[in-house]
């Protein structure tokens, strides 16, 4: 690989993160992307946080080996239970000029804004709403804010199934509103906290009531990236602006290609890689 190629890094455990890639490629479109998902052990929602660390970080050197000087962690599970390891211990001995970012701060920075009556609801994996992630950081940020969290262990898999159009999500996807506006009737914001639930949009919307904002995090991510980069110029200027994007995965280049697509928008075409060797 040529020493001047420094693409931006987006990782996820498996597809969603294509819906955060996505959303960064729109709004800053000069820049190269390196994308990996590792599908061979996806999902991590429901895995310990010791393995997620441990999946992660791995990914994260793969990323410092091809030339990235800053990674995304487009996967809200990699963010709760890996990057304050990563960034407060890892990155000072191995790393210590390169950055990785997660999806959670930037969101939690954000999200307050977007309700009227403080109570925000959020939907996302068992291992998210474990961390308790969401709960500190929009705390911190919103200290006002009621936020009432849900974990929906069976989303992430109807839409890495392509069940996410089918009857059979239904149900799985109106337990979860039910319960979590059971839980609290004055929510008006909904936070999907995991990136694959934006394919969820119109079936959850089926089942929310109309003056409930549903928020999916790509755009709000991609935002931050661009204020990110331009209060650190020093590390913009090492970005690679090519325009272009290299995916690869884990697991099996064909079910990535076509599922892959169905997350990012358009077709893709994808490299098989090992981590952990």
């Amino acid at each position: 690989m040529l020493a001047k190629q420094a693409p931006v890094g987006v990782f996820d455990s498996g597809y969603g993160g294509l819906t955060i890639l996505k959303e960064l490629v729109k709004e800053l479109p000069d820049y190269d992307y390196l994308y990996l998902g590792d599908n061979a052990r996806s999902p991590y929602g429901s895995r310990s946080f010791n393995a997620v660390y441990q999946y992660t970080w791995e990914a994260v050197q793969w990323f410092f080996e091809q030339g990235c000087e800053l990674v995304i962690l487009a996967c809200n599970t990699a963010s709760a239970k890996a990057l304050r390891t990563i960034q407060q211990k890892d990155l000072p001995l191995y790393a210590p000029d390169k950055r990785v970012l997660g999806v959670i701060r930037p969101t939690a920075e954000i999200i307050g804004n977007y309700s009227s009556s403080n109570q925000i609801g959020i939907m996302a994996t068992t291992g998210t709403v474990q961390s308790e992630s969401y709960l500190l950081e929009i705390h911190h940020f919103f200290p006002q804010a009621i936020v009432t969290q849900e974990a929906c262990p069976m989303w992430v898999p109807i839409v890495e199934n392509g069940e996410y159009n089918g009857a059979g999500a239904d149900y799985f996807i109106q337990k979860h509103i039910h319960h979590l506006l059971e839980a609290n009737r004055k929510i008006d914001t909904i936070l999907l906290a995991c990136t694959h639930y934006p394919l969820l949009i119109p079936k959850i919307r089926q089942f929310v009531p109309a003056h409930i904002r549903i928020v999916p995090q790509g755009e709000i991510v991609a935002q931050s990236l661009a204020a990110y980069l331009k209060r650190h110029p020093e590390l913009e200027a090492k970005c690679s602006k090519n325009g272009q994007i290299r995916f690869c995965t884990t697991d099996s280049t064909v079910d990535f290609n076509q599922n892959g697509a169905i997350f990012f928008g358009k077709e893709l075409n994808s490299e098989h890689i090992l981590l952990g060797h």
